[in-house]
């Protein structure tokens, strides 16, 4: 069975051995267009729908079921309205009867369709008032750039008119002070009428009054062209007719304010500055905190006669005179106050506890100072010593009756007169050792000398009592010539007859040290940071820098972190006068200490800090302030061009350039110090390089350069060293007894020294008459008055006790034969060389020089 049914636009075919099929409807394409010039093609199906009224209603085919009262359904959307098909076609084409619509979903939909209206219309009025509030946001911003353009045309021509009103007023001035000029061409008058008409004020003499000054004229509104010219666009960035931007107004203005200064020479007020000088400054830091130019400072000290350049360093003393001479006052400040709080603090009486004493024996050269601490400590000393001779500052500590007893023996020779020095400073009580078979010596006189000037009290040691000449009395007579009373002569010193030889009386000797001990009532804090001295240093080559300390104050434990002169470290080990290593060092311990960064100077003081960053900060400092501080001094000594050409030109000293290497800082030190004193005007001992350690590569390097001799003492060249030298064809010389070295660099030294020109007077001769002989010239017939006379001898020739010629003798004949020389008391003939003026009556001085080798 087959039933077909036609309708309005379709066909649909029933068919019920077929599924429902609908014939295409018909399509078109539309193309849609989108933002950024996109679009796009869409197919769209065309339908025909069948509208009805709400009056008209489809015959009903079947009852419908009633439906629930619900709210109304929102609108559809337009697609889906377009999509959704009518009932009544859905059922002609189907073939089935629907319901028709009922007039609640008819008014539902109506409803939907106004609320749809109204909310389109609340979106149109709102989009309405958001680009009305945007129009008036847009002509508030014009009105603002206006009022922004008009007050800086205001302000230009505000600048401009007092700029016209100053430069009419000089005028004015100028013209009143100048004499009257002759009248200019008429042209040239018309032209400057111009030019002051166009300038807004009228001439002179035309109308016979001077116009006032014109008030300017109000800007122009700006348009939008004028106002964008300026501003810096994308377009006008990457455009390539647009150059550079302009410069702007305040730039323009600075401009014409420094040219008019230029023109108008006005001369700058002198500002007062408070300068603040540390230690030492550098040219251009000086000049940068005067707020001078570093040119002036330079042309400044080349008046006084010094060239310097910017970067060279001045000390404080002088930058102060430079800166008072610029007019400016000046603060002078120290860079030491991060040394505040690391010496010297005071402990409270009740925090203090009872300490050993530190016991210095000081005296002359093998009086017999280490033979008694080597009987003290029951240990031998001496034998390790180069000659018996004590090269270093040793530190040790006896124990007597329960009692602690710290020792420091100090060298007796010359040359290491600092070290005693130090070693006297260090102390509490000094023991003065004097051989009872020498009695007073130099060097007992210096030793009392820095035991009076450190203010501790002395004790006698008479040694050497066993020996069948020793005299102890003849020492206590010849103290007093030094102001030294001993008890038994009625004075206040003690003084104990001893032999270290023999240990006689070593006891009593102990007894007098502690007992002046207990007098000075020594005591210390032991619960606080270490502090103390260095009395030796070393660069050991197994464990790196040593040093050998002796703490004052406080307790010294490993793992602290010190600062000892330009140096600072960590405390990796403490090792007492035993070889021991020991957990603490308390006060008047003397301890090796191992860990510092480098090997300090004997005699500069150590303190314990709280963090290594203060510690660092400290020694940079102090190496920083010793480096100036040198380059300060050559500085100084470096004058003008002129001082130096003749210093060059007068002094004339000859230099034997030497490097130093020794086992310990102090004997280093002292070698250098000797050496020093050697030097006359003409020659001198110049130390290129000195330190503690063994001789490297470096060092011969060093002396390749310098062309120097190297020293050691008590160290030795390694290997790569020793070739090196062979190789650079450099002398090293070793030492180990501190004699020998002087004496051997005195002889060298002595060889530089210019021989002297000595004179040994012969004998005088007067002229009884002269002959002239031709080919020879002049002879002179002479009688031998004093001396003799030898032929090739100096000879001056003396008239009314006037030199008027120096000379050699050209012949000396007796009768007519050549002599050698001529006694007293006979006649010769002699000539002289080049020279012929004699005359009856001179006097004839011979004599022979010789050319002696000088010694320092």
């Amino acid at each position: 069975m087959t039933d077909t049914k036609t309708g309005d636009d379709k066909t649909l075919s029933v068919n019920p051995k077929k599924t429902l099929t609908l014939k295409r409807p018909e399509q078109g394409t539309v193309r849609q267009n989108f933002s950024h010039g996109r679009t796009k093609a869409v197919v769209v199906e065309t339908k025909k729908r069948k509208f009805l009224r709400p009056d008209e209603r489809a015959e009903p085919v079947a009852p419908s079921r009633p439906k629930p009262a619900a709210a109304p359904a929102p609108a559809p959307a337009p697609q889906q309205q377009q999509r959704r098909p009518r009932p009544q076609q859905s059922a002609a084409r189907s073939g089935v009867v629907l319901n028709e619509l009922s007039s609640d979903e008819i008014e539902a939909r109506r409803r939907a369709l106004q609320d749809a209206k109204l909310r389109e219309a609340e979106e149109r009025k709102r989009a309405a008032e958001e680009a009305e509030r945007r129009a008036e946001e847009e002509a508030r911003r014009e009105r603002e750039r206006e009022e922004s353009a008009r007050r800086q045309a205001e302000e230009e021509a505000r600048v401009k008119a007092e700029a016209e009103a100053r430069q009419r007023a000089e005028e004015e001035a100028r013209r009143r002070a100048a004499p009257a000029q002759p009248e200019p061409a008429v042209a040239a008058k018309e032209i400057d009428d111009e030019e002051e008409e166009a300038k807004g004020r009228s001439v002179p003499g035309r109308r016979g009054a001077v116009k006032a000054e014109a008030p300017p004229r109000p800007a122009k509104p700006r348009t939008d062209e004028q106002r964008r010219r300026g501003k810096l666009t994308l377009n006008s960035a990457l455009s390539d007719d647009e150059g550079a931007r302009g410069r702007s107004l305040s730039s323009m203005r600075r401009r014409q304010e420094k040219f008019k200064r230029a023109m108008h020479q006005e001369p700058r007020e002198k500002v007062s500055r408070e300068v603040v000088l540390p230690e030492t400054i550098t040219i251009q830091e000086l000049a940068s905190r005067m707020a001078e130019r570093s040119v002036d400072v330079v042309k400044y000290f080349m008046k006084q006669g010094q060239m310097i350049k910017p970067g060279d360093v001045i000390d404080a003393d002088t930058a102060e005179l430079v800166a008072v001479e610029f007019g400016h006052t000046v603060k002078r400040v120290a860079e030491s106050d991060v040394e505040e709080g690391l010496f010297d603090i005071e402990d409270r009486p009740e925090d203090t506890q009872s300490r050993p004493p530190v016991v210095t024996i000081m005296g002359h050269v093998d009086h017999g100072k280490t033979s008694l601490l080597d009987a003290l400590r029951k240990a031998n000393v001496a034998a390790g010593e180069a000659g018996g001779i004590t090269q270093h500052i040793g530190a040790y500590q006896v124990e007597h009756e329960g009692n602690t007893i710290t020792f420091i023996d100090t060298p007796g020779h010359a040359a290491f007169t600092a070290m005693r020095a130090r070693g006297a400073q260090a102390t509490d009580i000094a023991i003065l050792v004097v051989a009872a078979d020498d009695s007073v010596m130099p060097q007992t006189v210096e030793s009392i000398n820095h035991a009076k000037a450190a203010n501790v009290p002395i004790i006698v040691a008479i040694n050497k009592v066993d020996k069948p000449e020793a005299n102890p009395q003849k020492v206590r007579t010849e103290l007093l010539q030094h102001d030294v009373f001993v008890e038994s002569m009625g004075g206040d010193v003690l003084d104990v007859e001893i032999s270290a030889l023999k240990s006689i009386n070593l006891d009593k000797l102990l007894e007098a040290v502690l007992l002046q001990a207990e007098i000075l009532e020594l005591k210390a804090n032991p619960n606080r940071t270490a502090e103390g001295v260095i009395i030796e240093a070393k660069l050991d080559r197994g464990r790196g820098p040593v040093a050998t300390m002796l703490v004052q104050a406080g307790t010294l434990s490993p793992g602290d972190i010190l600062v000892a002169g330009n140096e600072w470290g960590r405390v990796r080990a403490l090792i007492n006068d035993r070889g021991e290593q020991i957990k603490s060092a308390g006060p008047s311990t003397p301890v090796e200490v191992l860990g510092l960064q480098g090997t300090p100077q004997a005699g500069d003081r150590f303190a314990v800090t709280d963090t290594e960053a203060r510690a660092r900060e400290i020694s940079e400092y102090r190496q920083r302030k010793a480096r100036e501080k040198a380059v300060a001094r050559q500085a100084g000594q470096r004058g003008s061009l002129e001082q130096m050409m003749s210093q060059l030109q007068t002094s004339g000293v000859k230099e034997f350039p030497l490097i130093i290497k020794g086992d310990v800082q102090g004997s280093v030190e002292a070698i250098v110090n000797a050496l020093e004193k050697l030097g006359t005007d003409e020659v001198r001992a110049h130390i290129v390089h000195s330190g503690a350690g063994a001789i490297t590569e470096s060092d011969v390097s060093l002396a390749e350069t310098s062309n120097a001799a190297i020293i050691g003492f008590n160290v030795r060249a390694n290997k790569q060293a020793r070739d090196a030298a062979e190789q650079a064809g450099i002398e090293i010389r070793y030492y180990n007894i501190i004699y020998d070295l002087v004496d051997d660099m005195k002889s060298a030294m002595s060889g530089l020294l210019s021989p002297e020109r000595r004179e040994t007077f012969l004998g005088n001769a007067e002229i009884l008459e002269v002959f002239n002989i031709t080919k020879v010239g002049k002879v002179a017939g002479c009688r031998v008055t004093e001396g003799k006379v030898e032929r090739g001898a100096g000879v001056r020739l003396i008239r009314d006790n006037v030199v008027i010629h120096e000379g050699k003798l050209k012949t000396l004949k007796r009768f007519k034969d050549e002599v050698a020389e001529v006694p007293a008391g006979q006649e010769c003939g002699m000539a002289f060389e080049n020279y012929e003026d004699i005359r009856v009556g001179d006097v004839i001085e011979a004599y022979r020089v010789e050319m002696v080798t000088r010694s320092l």
